[in-house]
């Protein structure tokens, strides 16, 4: 018991470092945005309603049951089901980040996409940390339908941008969730710098020769 309120603590803090990090560098704002982790019993702590990824308080962070009850700290996020769905279908992650942020939110309402894979590879990093970027379509804020999407397209990737949305990433653990998110912000600013030009991303082989080493 003693080992498992060691690491709830542990993880409490580490997601409102998390949070206050993405916040500072605007990778956030307002109180958009939510972050979740999970225990090693299987329950998930999760950023509440109306708050701020900035000022965070590890204490209130509503906690969820392993069934996706929830039985701890302050009213839930209307999207815990993003990262439920996302828990559901890539069983061996520890974490989920979902964002607001800019560059990401620009791409997702581009209208010639492809939908199967948003972004190209346009370095290795990308390519290592999120790999693909299925587009889920577009519903409200909160629309339960919008899980049946989402688990959809989580099948097969760890990372999922919804259009006029956002980004939900989910990692091994809370720190490759957060890479991976901002490896992906960072790429949807590069493509849009570069929207336009003539660019040379990777070559099949080579992003093939990436994901099967990394």
């Amino acid at each position: 018991m003693t080992a498992i309120l060691s690491e709830e603590t542990k993880l409490r803090d580490e997601i409102a470092a998390v949070g206050k990090s993405l916040f500072d560098r605007a990778l956030t704002f307002g109180s958009t945005g939510n972050i979740s982790a999970r225990l090693s019993n299987g329950d998930l702590l999760m950023t509440p309603t109306n708050a701020s990824l900035g000022n965070l308080d590890p204490a209130r962070l509503s906690r969820f049951t392993a069934e996706g009850v929830h039985v701890d700290g302050d009213k839930p996020t209307k999207e815990a089901f993003l990262h439920q769905c996302m828990y559901c279908q890539q069983k061996l992650s520890g974490a989920v980040v979902h964002l607001h942020s800019t560059y990401a939110v620009a791409v997702s309402i581009l209208e010639d996409v492809d939908p199967d894979d948003v972004l190209p590879p346009l370095t290795a990093y990308y390519v290592m940390r999120v790999g693909s970027l299925p587009l889920v379509p577009y519903y409200p804020p909160g629309d339960t339908a919008l899980a049946n999407a989402v688990a959809e397209k989580a099948k097969n990737s760890h990372a999922v941008l919804l259009a006029n949305h956002g980004p939900v990433v989910a990692g091994k653990t809370l720190r490759d969730a957060q890479y991976a998110t901002e490896e992906l912000e960072e790429t949807a600013k590069l493509h849009l710098l570069l929207e336009g030009r003539r660019t040379r991303p990777l070559t099949p082989q080579q992003r093939n020769a990436l994901l099967k080493t990394f």
